[in-house]
């Protein structure tokens, strides 16, 4: 479908790699020749995405790693070197949501202060250490690997820094606001970035996909017998091309964001992957 040849023998380094969309990024830049190093905390999962990578004809290896860690990234840097190269793409794709810092209703009720339901999690009931972990996860798990694999990429010619953010970068979901401040943190970090790093040579922009069902976002989006929840129903219908978007949709931006023929003077920049959802006011 896609023909990079500027691509081949390049070196990516993809962090929550094991995970649907970040192992489609892995396989949609190994179809072009590069090569592919799978990160992730989950180990096993990182090892599947570069078996079938491997499999298929093309060159990967798994680390496990902790994002949140720096000598964890610096030893899976270390591996990667000596087995592939230095960095030249780096893609920053770990991150996630806990229900610790999620409300269980969209809005506030007056009624689940004046009654206190157990149940009900609240605003003023969300846990800071909660907050404070998926912020971590989606920020420093950013800031963290670039700080040990951008060091590699000052000065090499035609490296970038892709950065995984969300629709959310842009307005907030209700129920999840530490994801969607986090993913805006991000959006603002691609853009620190790409100011930073412009004078030694390094490009950074960032992804933001709409609606995609994952693994991580299963249980929101269908109920146990397969049937939309009414969350689904809301985001559908918020969506101008009425649909979830399909993994391999998210290749030709990443594709494009890489790819130095096509994007060379493109930098601190979002390029928004969701159907119309952003474009979308709802009337």
């Amino acid at each position: 479908m896609y023909s990079h040849p500027g691509l081949k023998g390049r070196v990516a380094v993809i962090t929550g790699g094991g995970g649907v969309l970040c192992a489609g990024f892995a396989k949609t830049l190994a179809s072009q020749g590069v090569k592919v190093a799978v990160l992730d905390l989950n180990e096993p999962a990182a090892k599947k995405v570069a078996d079938e990578i491997n499999r298929d004809g093309g060159e990967a290896i798994a680390v496990g790693c902790n994002v949140l860690e720096k000598e964890s990234m610096e030893n899976a840097r270390k591996i990667i070197n000596e087995s592939l190269g230095t960095c030249d793409i780096l893609l920053n794709g770990a991150g996630g949501n806990n229900p610790k810092g999620t409300t269980t209703k969209e809005t506030l009720e007056k009624i689940d202060l004046d009654n206190k339901d157990d149940s009900v999690k609240t605003f003023f009931d969300l846990d800071a250490d909660g907050i404070s972990f998926v912020f971590n996860l989606n920020f420093l798990g950013t800031l963290i690997p670039t700080q040990v694999f951008a060091r590699d990429m000052a000065g090499k010619e035609n490296a970038c820094i892709v950065m995984i953010t969300s629709m959310n970068a842009f307005r907030p979901l209700t129920k999840i606001p530490a994801y969607s401040a986090a993913k805006a943190a991000v959006k603002n970090f691609t853009e620190f970035m790409a100011v930073h790093f412009a004078d030694v040579g390094i490009r950074v922009n960032s992804i933001a996909p709409g609606f995609f069902s994952t693994n991580q976002n299963k249980s929101l989006l269908w109920n146990e017998d397969g049937s939309p929840t009414a969350r689904t129903g809301k985001i559908l219908a918020a969506t101008p091309m009425k649909r979830f978007g399909e993994t391999q949709e998210l290749s030709g931006a990443l594709l494009f964001l890489c790819d130095e023929k096509y994007s060379s003077f493109i930098t601190g920049t979002t390029i928004a992957v969701d159907g119309g959802f952003n474009a979308y006011s709802g009337v």
